[in-house]
């Protein structure tokens, strides 16, 4: 069933809207599946059912708050390493969403991508996402991006690769490589780099996610596993990113009277 939109729902999303900016990329790193199912004596494939209603629902309200990429790190590399089983479960529990939801992603508008490693999926796994991701490719509302079997070092180890190759051609030599360069090389070249990340089951690390791309992302770190994560949660995180000043290395006052960045680089620096 499609998610209902309330009154409620409205005013709070039109609120957020006048009261700042809307990330235009949000990246998530949905943790804590497993740990959930574990506090509620439930078998982690329960935690990952959830986990799959939690994407569904979030999606949605993104769409409908005027997000334009949503980045859903779905399956790291480092995830073949978990029990037979449980990788077994998540391959079914993917390919199942992907079946079921296309006729969604149509109805609102939104394009399927994704990055990673997918030759590394099960061979139907890959044939429904290609399908889908054909089927959707003329959709503009959202772009919801699916990192699957993915890592950053593995995304700038496939860059390094491909730029190498190029130099070897003669088609770049190492002068030339800026980092425009190297982003036109990675998965996510296609899209902006993400304003807002948000982790839940309150751990502070970035697990390997989008190494390049979060130079400058603001961070929302909550204190609940991703089953539990709701449309209030991410209301919430787009609040703090409304309150942080995004300065790129530059002061307060500079953001504030662009006139101040037009300074030349070449000025002198005294050091006594």
């Amino acid at each position: 069933m499609a998610r209902k939109k309330t009154r409620s729902d409205s005013a709070i999303q039109e609120e957020l809207k006048k009261s700042g900016d809307i990330p235009s990329h949000i990246a998530i790193i949905m943790d804590g599946n497993g740990r959930w199912a574990k506090k509620r004596g439930l078998p982690r494939v329960a935690g990952h059912r959830r986990g799959v209603e939690t994407v569904r629902e979030i999606v949605e309200v993104c769409a409908e708050i005027g997000v334009k990429y949503l980045t859903l790190y779905t399956f790291s590399t480092e995830n073949w390493k978990r029990p037979k089983d449980e990788v077994s479960t998540l391959m079914r529990l993917l390919l199942k969403s992907l079946k079921d939801r296309l006729d969604e992603l149509n109805k609102n508008d939104i394009k399927l991508t994704c990055i990673g490693n997918i030759e590394s999926l099960p061979t139907v796994v890959q044939k429904q996402l290609y399908e889908d991701i054909e089927r959707t490719r003329n959709n503009k509302r959202m772009t919801l991006n699916l990192a699957l079997s993915y890592s950053g070092r593995w995304e700038l180890l496939e860059a390094v690769k491909n730029i190498s190759h190029k130099i070897a051609e003669g088609k770049l030599t190492p002068d030339n490589i800026t980092e425009k360069i190297i982003s036109d090389h990675l998965t996510t070249r296609n899209m902006p780099e993400p304003e807002l990340i948000i982790r839940t089951s309150g751990e502070f690390r970035v697990s390997n996610f989008l190494l390049w791309q979060i130079a400058y992302s603001e961070f929302v770190i909550l204190d609940v596993y991703w089953p539990e994560f709701s449309d209030k949660h991410l209301y919430d995180a787009i609040r703090q990113y409304q309150k942080r000043e995004r300065r790129f290395g530059k002061v307060s006052e500079q953001i504030h009277n662009p006139e101040n960045n037009n300074q030349k680089k070449d000025f002198p620096v005294e050091i006594s």
